[in-house]
């Protein structure tokens, strides 16, 4: 029996946050904020310590989502079947565009805990078109600073946007790619889980005054910061919980596939957000493949996810 057959014929109980722990209006008390995003991020923790074999569809959903709100910020208006189609039909060599290089930089993130260094700094800094600058050099140091100082995740998370924003307001994109990283660096996840970038328009950073939004080092920001990922822990569990009832579903219908390659089909939609109709690999031709998604469909198993014809994208 596969790790993916053992789970779905004994899962375990899906981790929700308690009704308690989501705000559901003003929190004025830094204490209260932070009880809350500890309770939150609490049963986010037991989820990916779970380690589901889904997860990798589950993260690339989450950076889909922060990815669109991270275009946002730069000012584009590109939707998250756009950010699809630009990744999925993209070619060998393919330049992703401004938007595409965005999505590129999330997907990277949810995909391992890099090390933070030049090298790869300079690589975030041209997926986000942000200038290079020596400002930027120094952020390996303030992780140091941070993780020296014993900082909760919440905190060093908030600390490491309002740092990098005080000395290049330029580059809060990146800022909020980096408090993902710096959350999974203090909790001791294997990999980081995009959220707070899918929150920076949310009534976490709304003002007291009801107008405009809050930014980075200014009163009650990590008050602020603590709001957000108490529900964006939530937001994730409930995602976490309908891509289990997929994956479910695509258990019980793989034993009826006869398609050669559907093994590895199957894998991918695991993995990622979504695949292409077109798919090909060493056991598995374009026409089987097309072949298998319809089966798929008529299982119920997968969604197509364009709403096209033709080009057409599965997914959980």
């Amino acid at each position: 029996m596969s790790k993916f057959d053992s789970q779905t014929a004994r899962p375990d109980p899906m981790p929700v946050v308690p009704a308690w722990a989501v705000p559901r209006g003003p929190v004025t008390s830094d204490t209260d904020a932070a009880f809350l995003a500890g309770a939150a991020l609490n049963a986010l923790d037991t989820l990916v310590r779970m380690q589901p074999d889904w997860a990798g569809v589950w993260r690339q959903r989450l950076a889909l989502k922060c990815a669109v709100s991270a275009v946002r910020l730069a000012g584009r208006s590109e939707d998250e079947a756009a950010l699809r189609d630009v990744w999925v039909l993209r070619g060998s060599g393919d330049d992703l565009g401004p938007a595409g290089d965005i999505f590129a930089a999330y997907k990277r993130l949810a995909a391992r805990l890099t090390t933070i260094d030049t090298k790869v700094l300079r690589e975030l800094a041209d997926l986000f078109a942000i200038r290079w600058g020596d400002e930027l050099a120094t952020i390996p140091a303030m992780i140091d600073a941070i993780n020296q100082a014993g900082t909760m995740a919440p905190f060093a998370a908030a600390a490491i946007v309002t740092e990098l924003y005080t000395i290049r307001p330029d580059a809060e994109v990146l800022a909020w790619w980096l408090a993902d990283w710096m959350l999974a660096q203090r909790l001791r996840w294997d990999r980081p889980i995009p959220l707070l970038m899918a929150q920076r328009t949310s009534t976490a950073f709304r003002l007291e005054t009801g107008r405009g939004r809050m930014r980075p080092g200014e009163l009650g920001f990590e008050r602020a910061v603590c709001l957000a990922l108490a529900q964006a822990s939530t937001e994730a569990c409930r995602l976490a919980a309908e891509v289990s009832r997929r994956a479910d579903r695509l258990a019980a219908v793989a034993p009826k596939l006869r398609a050669k390659g559907a093994g590895e089909a199957i894998r991918l939609l695991l993995d990622e957000d979504a695949v292409s109709g077109a798919l090909r690999t060493a056991k598995l031709s374009r026409w089987a493949s097309r072949r298998l998604f319809e089966r798929l469909i008529e299982f119920d198993a997968v969604r197509e996810l364009s709403g096209r014809s033709t080009f057409r994208i599965y997914g959980l």
